[in-house]
Formats: C-alpha cells, structure tokens, sequence
C-alpha cells in the first residue's frame, strides 16, 4: 500500500515544522462519510480561512497564470495573504506551487488524500524569482485521511530556509524576518488552526 509519508519530502536543510488533529467516530460508516468532508474542506482552498474560523490569513488558488480558479490541479498555484507587508516580487503576497497530489487505494479500513507545494515565483513577474519567505529548498504536505474510525489530518513543513536571495533589499529583509519567525514556530498556530478546523466535527 502506498504511504501517505510518500507525499512528504526528506527533511535535509534548515527546520521542519509538524501539525496534526483527529476526530474519533463512533463507527466506521460515520468516519466513512466524515472523511469526504474533510476531504472537501482540504481541497476548497479558498475557504481555508474559514475553516482556520480567522481571515488573518487568507488563500486564493490560481491559474498557473495567476487567474482565480476553485480547481487544485497540479501546477495551479496558491496565493497566499499573510499578515503584515508582503513582497514587491509577489505584488504582496507570497505564492507557492502544487507540484504533487496523491492518495492511496482505498480500503473500508484505511484511506488518505493530499499534496504539496513549494515556493514559486509571482506569475506577474516571474523573472523576480521565488515570491515567498521561504526559499523553493521548502515544502509544504498537507494531508487528510481515515483509519477505521479515526480521521485525521496533517501539515508537514520541510527544508523551511529563509528566502533572502531577492533583487530587492526589502524583500530579502521581510523575507529573512518572517521566514525566521516561521523557522521559531510562530508559524505553527496557523497550521494547528487549519488541522483542527479540517477535522472540526460540527454537524
């Protein structure tokens, strides 16, 4: 059986960062059908911050031509709008790119779903480099799945390095200051949120 840790790359360089939350059913026909909520809530990206219950922090998929879409495709991208200024190289904003999606073959007793992205460069200007505080050494999993009738989901930052290698002056000082606020756990709040929220049984 293929292994969700498939999806998460070798830890090699800089920090890693890991969240997790679970929700117990009462049998597995509950958890069945919970899991395809949460599996909607996972891939409806522009709805992360209400899954989060905060719009601190606010998610837009795109085009691979930075046009909005609902669609979480391979090569879409993610625009990403945290607190606090953002870069010129991003008009703003920091962008990350899903490079994988997988999940495993599905049994009445076990069954995930996720994917990854890195830091890309803003599609307005990609000639400015990668637009995010981290450098494209890093990634980021986020995965869902259901183990009889446990369902759970998850987060895992990989070789999380501050991105300081920009054109402009600015942009490498912001860039080193939030990637190593990140790098200190500051960023784990927000990822617990969306873990929890995912997993979140409210109906």
């Amino acid at each position: 059986m293929m292994s969700e840790q498939i999806l998460v790359p070798n830890q090699v360089e800089g920090s890693e960062m890991n969240a997790r939350a679970e929700t117990v059913l009462s049998d597995i026909g509950q958890a069945a059908v919970f899991y395809e909520l949460v599996k909607q809530r996972l891939f409806e990206v522009n709805n992360w911050d209400k899954v989060c219950g905060t719009s601190a922090t606010l998610f837009q998929l795109t085009l691979p031509d930075g046009s909005p879409t609902m669609k979480l495709e391979i090569d879409n991208l993610i625009r990403i709008d945290i607190p606090g200024p953002g870069t010129s190289a991003g008009d703003g904003y920091d962008w990350v790119r899903i490079e994988q999606i997988g999940k495993n073959n599905e049994t009445e007793l076990e069954e995930w779903t996720g994917f990854t992205v890195r830091p890309s460069p803003n599609p307005f200007h990609p000639e400015l480099g990668v637009a995010h505080f981290f450098s494209d050494a890093a990634t980021s999993t986020f995965l869902i799945g259901r183990t009889g009738q446990t369902v759970w989901a998850e987060m895992h930052g990989r070789n999380e390095i501050p991105n300081g290698n920009t054109e402009k002056i600015f942009d490498g000082l912001r860039n080193t200051m939030v990637g190593w606020t990140a790098k200190a756990g500051l960023s784990y709040p927000q990822w617990k949120l969306l873990v929890d929220g995912l997993v979140k049984n409210d109906i």
